[in-house]
């Protein structure tokens, strides 16, 4: 039975990491600011899918005092990936771990692999609306799925962590790795930029029809960009699929949003910048998206000043 170390107990890592824990499965808990209340209170998620707590859990404080663990869930922005996630990730990973990056953008298992050559990497793409909402508390408002994209892991291996995902009550699948990437990208790139740039809600923009349409062509723009670095599976039917999706869906302020008005630092490399750059290496131009990545840049500048 495979064990699980969760790096990042937020809204995403605290939601699946607490969902594994209450299968069965052996979790451990990196936590920060709240560690001493998850100590003595234990983890809180109210689910539209029912309400559950763990009253004991498996926290430390860093990942020096964590035993090694097969699978590293990792929920941390990507704003840490170059820095940060590399010290974290060294004492608790060798040439046998499975490493699942639960982030959004293009290009971070790339970028892990070249500083970890022998680690076994895995995209997790969750589609989810979660929040932390307090000490030891996320909030899961909708949705809950996880695409799994196999970057550099066994077969074998690949398979048990999707067993044990589907047995803990996800809905999980296994997806082409890049395919899975630039299908995330295709609802993450409008919405998550957008809603900081407009100061607003997704339904808000959906319910104007000029930012529909705006938000629309966008993701014509992300699906172009994929077709051009080979993903030929994304046609313009998946983005009347995410438009329909989103207009099903409670008012919701993604992730970036959520960043943005607690001054916190947006994640615009990996969801912005890169792939952008990945699209222009192969001659496809994304001006849509790289004036909201440029209004997105004067945003994040003026938070710091």
């Amino acid at each position: 039975m495979l064990s699980y170390s969760v790096i990042g107990t937020g809204a995403i890592g605290g939601y699946y990491g607490g969902r594994l824990a209450r299968a069965g499965r052996t979790v451990r808990f990196l936590l920060h600011s709240d560690y001493e209340y998850v100590r003595q209170h234990g983890l809180r998620v109210d689910s539209c899918d029912g309400d559950f707590r763990l009253d004991t859990v498996e926290a430390y404080r860093t990942t020096e005092d964590m035993p090694k663990s097969d699978v590293v869930i990792v929920g941390l922005k990507s704003v840490r990936n170059h820095d940060v996630l590399p010290a974290l990730l060294r004492p608790i990973v060798d040439d046998h771990t499975v490493v699942v990056l639960i982030q959004n953008g293009i290009g971070l298992e790339d970028d892990l692999q070249q500083v970890f050559p022998s680690l076994r990497i895995v995209a997790g793409l969750a589609f989810i609306c979660s929040a932390k909402v307090g000490p030891g508390h996320v909030s899961h408002q909708c949705y809950g799925s996880i695409n799994l994209g196999n970057y550099s892991c066994p077969s074998a291996c690949f398979a048990e962590l999707l067993h044990d995902i589907q047995e803990a009550g996800i809905k999980a699948a296994e997806v082409p790795y890049l395919e899975a990437r630039w299908r995330k990208a295709v609802w993450n790139m409008p919405f998550n930029g957008m809603t900081v740039a407009l100061d607003t809600s997704t339904d808000r923009l959906l319910k104007h029809p000029a930012t529909r349409q705006l938000i629309y062509d966008q993701m014509l723009e992300v699906i172009g960009a994929a077709n051009a670095v080979g993903v030929d599976a994304l046609t313009a039917d998946f983005a009347d699929q995410m438009m329909q999706m989103t207009d099903a869906m409670v008012p919701y302020s993604p992730s970036m949003k959520l960043d943005y008005d607690h001054h916190r630092p947006m994640e615009l490399y990996y969801l912005y910048t890169r792939p952008i750059e990945e699209a222009k290496k192969v001659g496809f131009e994304m001006p849509k998206l790289a004036m909201l990545e440029a209004e997105l840049r004067f945003k994040a500048q003026c938070l710091d000043t």
